[in-house]
């Protein structure tokens, strides 16, 4: 046999080998195998981030529910408080006129809650006019920082900003958005149990956007809330006079939306920690900025 005929039956051998292995089914477990760990982790990465997608949907639905469990809370205190004055059940004047001075006090916090929604509402239908302009996105990390940090030293959690460069620039209304980001930093702090939080960004080129991000240990992520908040039991804390976590959760987004921003909870790429991330457009300083004209509607 020449060099020729073993060249022509190798190929027939390789090529019987290769049908036939396209020809027999493989079983799952090999199947698996095969998939590069890259691809696993980035189906893994995928179907965590659409479970987050999916309590996030869940938040928006139940707005009015939301709204209802978080004034509700407070009044109940204030009827308890007043039924006891009038029910004479106080024990002497001074005693009567402390439970006035609790209901006074409440009623304050109940208004400010109340406040706090319908500036968000108001802000979100166009009666209340946003400044959206050119800001530097340095400054305003470096104010919530300022504004921040002493609350995580005061509880012992490593707190680390990353300032992006000077040039960077994003649109926005620079009280609302320097509120958010206080808010989401504030209300993370209060949730945590141990761990650290980091504050970074990065530079979006291909759809023209920033995105800035908060690193946070996944326990105190504020998504893992009860989304059924009539039915939960948090219904019965009187002692509740501020808005729950949930709550500022949704109305921040609200907030950003309205600016042209987003608000999403992916996986975070270090481990035990969740990333909630904000998207808000890219702007050049130089730029001609002309202020949209607000809907009459």
């Amino acid at each position: 046999m020449n060099l020729d005929n073993w060249l022509y039956l190798g190929i027939g051998l390789l090529g019987g080998w290769l049908l036939a292995r396209l020809l027999t089914p493989t079983s799952p477990e090999a199947e698996k195998q095969d998939i590069p760990l890259l691809l696993q982790e980035q189906v893994k990465q995928s179907q965590l981030a659409y479970q987050m997608a999916q309590e996030m949907s869940q938040f928006k639905a139940g707005f009015l529910a939301r709204i209802t469990h978080e004034l509700r809370s407070p009044l109940n205190g204030l009827i308890g408080l007043h039924q006891l004055i009038l029910n004479d059940l106080c024990e002497n004047p001074a005693e009567e006129r402390e439970f006035v001075e609790q209901a006074y006090e409440r009623s304050l916090k109940l208004l400010k809650m109340i406040d706090e929604i319908l500036s968000v509402s108001r802000t979100e239908h166009g009666t209340n006019k946003l400044s959206i302009q050119p800001i530097q996105l340095t400054q305003v990390l470096h104010e919530v920082h300022q504004l921040t940090y002493m609350l995580a030293a005061n509880r012992n959690y490593p707190f680390t900003v990353s300032l992006p460069k000077p040039e960077i620039y994003v649109l926005a209304d620079i009280h609302w958005f320097r509120q958010v980001l206080v808010n989401l930093v504030d209300t993370t702090i209060s949730q945590m149990e141990e761990g650290s939080i980091c504050l970074a960004t990065s530079v979006v080129s291909t759809n023209n956007a920033v995105h800035i991000w908060l690193d946070v240990p996944t326990h105190a992520v504020i998504f893992s809330e009860p989304v059924d908040l009539i039915a939960s039991e948090q219904m019965t804390n009187q002692e509740n006079t501020d808005l729950s976590p949930g709550m500022k959760l949704l109305l921040n987004q609200k907030l950003l939306a309205v600016m042209g921003g987003k608000l999403e909870i992916l996986p975070s790429p270090t481990t035990d920690s969740t990333r909630l991330q904000i998207s808000m457009p890219l702007v050049t300083p130089e730029a001609e900025f002309v202020q949209p004209e607000a809907n009459p509607d």
